[in-house]
């Protein structure tokens, strides 16, 4: 329950502004209050709809603002779920009553930290939305935006285009589970919300009564269908109806919710062949059991929920009835690879609310709360990096977001990097061995979403009650703009004596929001002084295009008449452009300008031509000499009269060896403009550490530049005004480097041996070998015998077919690579396709199978992919009705089917597979081309899958290789691997 706050942690508390740090005590090595501050902060970002102008940011603008209208609705506002721009309800309502049961478990504490003002916001914009979404007792709006429709595109919020249909149910289509989420959320908003604003608070609790009668009068999810896939309500509704009432009796005192949520607990999840209640798993957008098992323990002291709950907990903790969630070798408890952080993080709150109860068992009380420290300290750094994005050592730069990538080409890679940090984003977390890759693409464990925060921020409240921390003061998002958003590229289409042809590309890359661009126009400034001197007057000089994508040239308009300054104006109002694609962020247009033929054209006197000079064959050039406008506000460039000239650097490129550093100098011509900072990315070089100035030159310290990784740098000098300028660095490392005495090597599994390789050192010393990211182990994996190293039969043997490239690291200069083929000479290939295959997901228990196929064409046909079959080979573990998805694919998902297929005679790690198919629609697979497939199955009741042994199953690697076990067929003919 709550805690009351002693009189002398009050006397300690110290204000700065509105934020109040707690002290903290000497044992935690992490600032929990900026953890927390940042961690709330998080929904900021993910905000959906009309933004306030209190919004702590300046990179997330208005979004999604006909949400609802195909339903005659206004369902603006709400969270985007995740990386994506769909709202999905039931995860969202999960999510607010999470975030309320914190601050009913710790209001004092929120206060304290000033942070209590900022969660309550969160919570009212996500509730305010659920209330949008409940027009009528018995109609519940429970999704905005397809899903498939949305993960097909990727760019900022701001300028979505696709179609975003509402999805609803009523009484003829119900859907109890998201419904009865929804009950929950405003019931528990109603709780927390009482005393601040009774008025809301009971709003909120009027709608969370009636969406509850609907819920449990009608008792099916059969309405419930757009979210399949994405959010299927495995669990069923009883989960959900029991929370509901729960927090309901919570939030009015009525025994009948009480009552209510109880008649429900023996429709609840239970132990596979059991009658025990589930314990294995975890709270969670899908299974809301566990809290309610905790709440009801307290309301009622009832044994059952007791058991229940500290059973729970010690499966998470110290083990129950001989078994004990896995622990990674750092020592996080994981559950799943999808979100294993989140899962860990919210048991962490559970088991410290349970503790706090005093009908917690005395002897698990430390138990429990150590264990919550423990699996938020290493979301906080514990393990050596930090998995909360702008929080701590090494956080993520590179999460699986977005509109915090902000690309404008709809790809994750434009930009190279990250435009924005979305503070406080939990990702998803590594793998059973640590392992984590902070990759845009590695969506299972980079990924953010609401409902991982959900939990972490309760368990980071509790922690900041207990061993305090200091918030960051009037902490906001606000971020300098490290990038022109609008600008013109040009170049010469053609030219002679009389005439000159531009070719000019106008660009939207805003991101500081993103911006639709339906206003935006550009000038090109000319002068007519040779065609004046001969007579001629400004209308003798015509204007035309040869290429327009939707712009308005105007003829010559005047400028400064008596100094013969003239422009075209290049109208694109009416025309999309916006940060969302290759045809959506820039639009061209070739225009000429021509005199009569006897006047002489003088491109160097023209303002516009200034940055011209030798751009031909297509090329171009961004100009700061041909202005930008939105709505007629310039918003780049320079106009005659009002220049401003640019900056430049002398050299633009530079080397660096790191084995001979040296210090790099620059030359600057500042025209007049002033450097503001040095940028690798979007982070700024330290001034007087990283680089000095003295007058015109600019140092960059070898020390920095040590610090690079070999390859190319590139060193943006942002200037105050005018372009930018850019330094790119080659770093190079020529230290002797340590040598092998073969770089590529064989290994048959059929006849399996060692592999000898010699070493030259050089004088350097060998600190390991590499697989990727893994270390092998020294003694179990190879040998070493003074230069003399052998990489094991043993090891290799458990290698997919394919390259396996392992890395020589010495303590210094370039580390060489031993490529090993690793074949089966016992295989025998009879078709034209070849299958590489790697686990999505390699725990050895789970509940979600995940293969990942890649498809070659090998022949020298096209194949027609209806006719292509791919199956997955592996054991059922408990006879259940299964369900198939398909993530991703290039063939497209719609075009994937899956059937899973009994065996008659089971095999040796195979009982069942999955078979996987295409439609017609999938069209062919050309010689030398491949697909892709990224799959998923699952039990229809979410139970596990032991894999360890499953035929199928490849328990190490992460990227595609030849996998024999993984069998194809074209025309119902195998055609690659062996079958079990």
């Amino acid at each position: 329950m709550r805690k009351l706050t002693s009189i002398f942690l009050i006397l300690c508390l110290v204000t700065a502004g509105l934020v109040t740090a707690k002290p903290a005590k000497a044992q935690t090595n992490y600032n929990y209050g900026e953890a927390l501050q940042k961690a709330i902060m998080f929904y900021e970002f993910q905000r959906s709809g009309d933004l306030p102008d209190n919004i702590r940011n300046n990179w997330r603008g208005d979004s999604g603002m006909t949400d609802g209208a195909d339903a005659g609705l206004d369902l603006t506002g709400g969270w985007y779920d995740a990386g994506d721009h769909v709202k999905f309800n039931l995860p969202m309502a999960y999510t607010a009553a999470m975030l309320a049961w914190s601050v009913y478990e710790s209001r004092d504490e929120l206060e304290q930290s000033g942070q209590l003002d900022y969660l309550l916001e969160e919570i009212k914009w996500a509730t305010d939305y659920l209330i949008k979404c409940h027009p009528s007792a018995n109609v519940f709006y429970y999704q905005v935006g397809d899903g498939n429709a949305d993960h097909s595109w990727w760019g900022p919020a701001e300028v979505m285009q696709m179609a975003r249909p509402s999805y609803k149910v009523d009484s003829a289509k119900p859907g109890s589970s998201v419904a009865g989420g929804a009950a929950a959320a405003l019931a528990a908003a109603g709780a927390i919300f009482a005393d601040s604003d009774p008025t809301y608070a009971a709003e909120c609790i009027r709608h969370a009564k009636e969406l509850f009668t609907f819920a449990d009068t009608t008792k099916s999810d059969a309405g419930y269908t757009a979210a399949n896939g994405f959010y299927t309500s495995y669990s069923g509704f009883y989960d959900e109806l029991s929370w509901a009432g729960t927090w309901l009796y919570l939030a009015t005192g009525e025994t009948t919710y009480l009552n209510k949520a109880e008649s429900y607990v023996g429709n609840w999840g239970t132990e596979p062949q059991s009658t025990t209640i589930a314990y294995k798993w975890a709270q969670s957008w899908d299974d809301v059991h566990y809290g309610t098992e905790i709440l009801l323990a307290r309301i009622t002291n009832k044994a059952i929920y007791k058991t229940a709950a500290e059973m729970h907990l010690d499966f998470w903790t110290t083990g129950y009835n001989g078994e004990r969630i896995s622990y990674t070798p750092k020592g996080l408890a994981w559950l799943d690879s999808w979100g294993a952080l989140r899962y860990a993080t919210t048991t962490a709150f559970l088991a410290s609310v349970y503790a706090d109860w005093s009908g917690c068992t005395a002897s698990k009380v430390t138990a429990y709360n150590t264990f919550a420290k423990q699996q938020v300290d290493y979301a906080l750094g514990s393990s050596g990096h930090s998995f909360e994005v702008g929080f701590g050592v090494n956080p993520p730069k590179r999460p699986h977001h977005r509109t915090a990538h902000s690309s404008w080409a709809d790809s994750q890679t434009v930009p190279t990097y990250h435009r924005h940090t979305i503070y406080g984003a939990l990702v998803g977390g590594p793998g059973k061995d640590d392992s984590y890759t902070d990759d845009i693409g590695n969506y299972v464990n980079n990924e953010i979403a609401c409902d991982y925060n959900a939990g972490f921020v309760g368990a980071l409240a509790k922690l900041y009650g207990e061993y305090g921390g200091t918030p960051i003061p009037d902490f906001k998002a606000i971020e300098p703009v490290t990038n022109d958003e609008f600008f013109v590229e040009a170049g010469i289409n053609a030219s002679s004596s009389n005439f000159v042809e531009i070719k000019a590309l106008l660009n939207n890359r805003s991101g500081w929001p993103a911006k639709m661009g339906d206003k935006l126009s550009f000038k090109y400034f000319i002068d007519i002084s040779e065609a004046v001197k001969l007579g001629y007057k400004a209308s003798d000089i015509t204007v035309t295009t040869n290429y327009n994508a939707g712009a308005v040239v105007s003829k010559l308009l005047p400028w400064d008449e008596a100094s013969n300054i003239y422009y075209v104006n290049v109208d694109f109002t009416g025309t999309k452009i916006y940060p969302g694609g290759q045809s959506a962020y820039r639009k061209e247009v070739q225009f000429r300008i021509a005199a009569p033929t006897a006047v002489t054209w003088n491109n160097a006197n023209d303002f516009s031509y200034t940055d011209l000079t030798g751009v031909t064959s297509g090329n171009t050039v961004k100009t700061a000499y041909i202005p930008v406008y939105d709505a007629g506000v310039k918003v780049f460039g320079n106009e005659p009269g009002n220049t401003v000239d640019s900056s430049t650097i002398t050299p633009e490129t530079a080397a660096f060896d790191k084995y001979a550093p040296a210090n790099i100098g620059v030359t600057v011509n500042y025209k007049n403009n002033t450097l503001n900072a040095i940028k690798n990315g979007t982070t700024s070089l330290v001034k007087g550490t990283d680089y000095t100035v003295s007058g015109n030159t600019v140092t960059i310290a070898a020390s920095y530049l040590g610090t690079l990784s070999t390859g190319t740098a590139k060193l943006v000098f942002d200037f105050s005004a005018g372009l930018d300028r850019t330094l790119t660095i080659t770093v190079t490392d020529s230290s002797p480097s340590g040598a092998i005495s073969i770089t590529q090597a064989q290994f048959d599994k059929s006849t399996p041996a060692d592999i000898a390789v010699n070493l030259t050192l050089n004088g350097n010393t060998l600190t390991g070998i590499r697989n990727g990211s893994t270390l092998l182990t020294s003694g179990t994996d190879y040998t070493v015998t003074g230069s003399s190293v052998t990489i094991l039969k043993t090891y290799l043997a458990t290698k997919p077919l394919g390259k396996l490239e392992l890395t020589f690291d010495f303590n210094k200069g370039n580390d060489p690579v031993l490529t090993v083929t690793v074949i089966d000479s016992s295989i025998v290939v009879s078709g034209n396709v070849k299958v590489q295959m790697f686990n999505g997901n390699n725990a050895a228990a789970t509940n979600g199978i995940a293969p990942r196929f890649k498809v070659f064409n090998t022949g020298t046909e096209n194949i027609n992919l209806a006719d292509v079959k791919l199956r997955y080979y592996y054991t059922i573990d408990g006879e259940k009705a299964q369900n198939f998805w398909c993530d991703w694919s290039s063939a497209g998902t719609a075009n994937v089917t899956g059937t899973f297929v009994k065996l008659e005679t089971p095999k040796t790690g195979a009982d069942y597979y999955l078979e996987i198919g295409f439609t017609s629609a999938a069209g062919s697979l050309a010689p030398g081309a491949a697909i892709e497939v990224q799959a998923r199955f699952s039990k229809t009741d979410w139970t596990n899958y032991t894999q360890t042994g499953d035929y199928s199953f490849q328990e190490t690697g992460n990227t595609y290789s030849d996998w024999d076990k993984a069998t194809g067929y074209v025309g119902g003919t195998l055609a690659w691997g062996v079958e079990p």
